[in-house]
């Protein structure tokens, strides 16, 4: 056996010879210990170059790794100074043995692995291999658009026990460090760091030596940000604003129809951008709470819209508690500014009697007895007219004045649904972004 622990050179001959390297090929089957009771170490580090897919659906990661394993040949030993000063040689991976590692969570693996090796004339090994991982890995994506996701890659041989011994060959932080390097300015996702440990897998008698690395990835918000909270905050703006269109003289509830159809619409097409698990997220919450307020504020114009038109058409008067509750009360509360041409209600209703008594009724019963004696046909006709006329212009008179204390009921709680239509928008937006902001700094 001890033929096959060192290989054997020829003077002008640069490396190990052929025939020499032949028996060891022939050994490939078997693994490359002089005592089989000692274990082969191998010596795994990768390099996470990018992040090809995230289906929250299916719980499936696809990654891109460069994966670089170490172990030791003892088979492959040559003095440099007897081989021309060769330190190093490549072979085909296939003559060799190989340790059988695996990754435990991959569900596919679309591998090109380099079919050639480095061995160092130690008899050391590096194999350098692409991998094309499709992973299992339990996403959470409660708070998308600022999601953080922790998966797992564990690596161990898969047939060998104790004697294929595995150990990480780099620090975890060396690894991190590598693959920021290359993911950092690629892709949707940023990686925040790759933790791991070393333990043993129990399986009834047999052990295994695994590797199990953490990849801790953070999703790029910005692109979320831009298409979907901007738009609909944007909207939401628009549908604030729309309250200070003038209830009287513009159709705001046309408006708002359109606002609505329009928001709508712009939930059909972020639907493509959300993930298919996304129910019941915030950010689902968030857009389902905008169009509800919406409808809120569409409702609200409805209301107002009837005090406005409907009731006025019908030229009834305001009833007392409305002038109490509303006109007193509420526009007090929200500081609602009167016309300087127009006196709050309380003080008008004392003055009213007296000019409607004193001005409309006297003059018209007192018109036919002022003349006794001159009555005739014409005058009678005159002062017919006379009094349909006045009490025309009374009618008109009394219908613009109920109009307008319609009108300012309609605009006392035109204010006043505004105002708390602001508070539990502000209150909302509040929750919302402190959420985001707990997340986002987590």
């Amino acid at each position: 056996s001890l033929c096959y622990c060192k290989l054997t050179c020829k003077e002008g001959h640069s490396g190990p010879t052929y025939e020499s390297m032949q028996a060891v090929f022939d050994l490939q089957p078997f693994r490359p210990a002089v005592n089989l009771s000692n274990p082969t170490i191998t010596n795994i580090s990768f390099t996470l170059y990018a992040v090809l897919g995230v289906n929250e659906k299916t719980q499936i990661l696809t990654t891109f790794l460069w994966l670089r394993l170490y172990w030791h040949h003892e088979f492959l030993v040559w003095q440099p100074d007897e081989c021309d000063g060769v330190t190093r040689i490549s072979l085909p991976v296939r003559q060799l043995w190989s340790p059988d590692i695996i990754v435990y969570e991959v569900d596919d693996d679309v591998s090109q692995a380099c079919p050639y090796v480095y061995v160092n004339h130690t008899g050391h090994i590096r194999w350098d291999r692409m991998l094309r991982l499709v992973s299992a890995c339990n996403l959470e994506i409660f708070s998308f658009p600022f999601d953080v996701q922790n998966c797992t890659f564990t690596f161990g041989s898969y047939m060998h026990t104790r004697d294929v011994r595995v150990s990480p060959a780099l620090t975890f932080e060396e690894m991190s460090g590598n693959s920021k390097r290359y993911l950092e300015a690629s892709g949707e996702w940023e990686l925040v760091d790759i933790l791991g440990e070393t333990s043993i897998l129990q399986f009834g008698i047999d052990e295994w030596d695994i590797i199990t690395f953490w990849v801790v990835i953070k999703r790029r918000p910005v692109l979320y940000v831009v298409n979907l909270l901007i738009p609909s905050s944007f909207l939401m703006l628009i549908d604030i604003l729309s309250f200070y269109l003038p209830p009287h003289s513009v159709d705001r509830a046309s408006f708002k129809m359109t606002l609505i159809l329009g928001y709508t619409v712009f939930l059909l097409i972020m639907n493509d951008l959300l993930p298919s698990t996304a129910n019941g997220t915030p950010i689902i919450i968030y857009f389902s709470v905008c169009l509800a307020l919406m409808v809120i504020s569409l409702l609200e114009t409805v209301i107002i819209t009837n005090v406005l038109h409907h009731s006025t058409m019908k030229y009834q008067e305001v009833p007392n508690w409305v002038r109490v509750v509303v006109l007193k009360h509420i526009a007090t509360l929200i500081c609602y500014r009167w016309p300087e041409d127009v006196q709050p209600p309380s003080v008008r209703q004392k003055d009213k009697p007296e000019s409607s008594n004193g001005s409309s009724v006297q003059p018209a019963s007192q018109t036919p007895a002022q003349h006794p004696i001159n009555n005739g046909p014409e005058l009678q006709q005159i002062c017919q007219y006379l009094g349909d006329l006045r009490a025309h212009l009374t009618s008109l008179q009394k219908e613009s004045e109920l109009q307008g204390q319609w009108c300012h009921v309609g605009y006392v709680l035109d204010f006043l649904l505004f105002r708390i239509y602001l508070l539990l928008i502000s209150c909302y937006a509040l929750v919302i972004i402190s959420m985001w902001c707990v997340w986002i700094s987590q």
